[in-house]
């Protein structure tokens, strides 16, 4: 691992580490969100044309059925990630349970590829797309409450059960759950989704709509 992904992991728990102080000291209940990265989405490209029938029969363990799916799955199980790998050289990450593993991925896929004697001009070119996580806020939420004061929310519990909150800034969607958890889908950092929580929950302390379990 590099420099640079060393030095964003130790950003990304610094910054981690001071909404938790200031959940610490503001007078709070001692309740710290739990936030877990569960899936990230990464694309990539090498810029130049995969002959995947050549890259089926180098690594016949992989999956590729064209008849039903354009890409082939090539899967690695340390990270524990599936690579969809296109005809055009574009490239699909998912899997990973952070943004360095998912990098780390791709990388590894290019470099079995390169090992396996199949010809790879350049380095793919990676970008994080979508960074799922749960979260666990440790108190009940009033959902009926929270839709009618969050802004930019829709809740129809006939066919949904949860708050579908927009954020602005980090552009984010949250989904809020009565129980407490959360979803977070549409970060691209896994720092804007410690912002997102930060600031959902914040603003649900501040409105009294959750509540913690005594």
């Amino acid at each position: 691992m590099g420099w640079a992904s060393l030095k964003k992991i130790k950003e990304t728990k610094i910054i981690a580490s001071i909404y938790m102080e200031i959940y610490k000291h503001r007078g709070m209940p001692q309740t710290k969100p739990i936030v877990s990265i569960v899936n990230v989405v990464s694309s990539a490209s090498i810029d130049q044309k995969m002959n995947l029938v050549e890259i089926i029969k180098k690594f016949p363990e992989m999956e590729y059925n064209p008849e039903q799916f354009p890409g082939l799955v090539f899967r690695l199980t340390n990270p524990k990630t599936a690579t969809l790998i296109f005809r055009t050289g574009k490239m699909v990450c998912t899997g990973a349970k952070s943004e360095e593993l998912s990098i780390a991925s791709v990388n590894k896929v290019v470099q079995k590829l390169r090992k396996a004697k199949i010809k790879i001009k350049k380095d793919a070119i990676i970008s994080v797309q979508n960074i799922v996580s749960s979260i666990n806020l440790g108190g009940k939420i009033h959902l009926e409450k929270a839709a009618r004061t969050l802004p930019r929310s829709m809740y129809e519990p006939e066919q949904f059960p949860g708050i579908i909150h927009r954020m602005i800034d980090p552009k984010t969607v949250i989904l809020l759950f009565a129980s407490g958890k959360l979803v977070c889908v549409g970060a691209k950092k896994e720092t804007e989704v410690y912002r997102s929580v930060h600031q959902i929950h914040s603003l649900l302390e501040e409105k009294n709509l959750i509540i913690y379990d005594q």
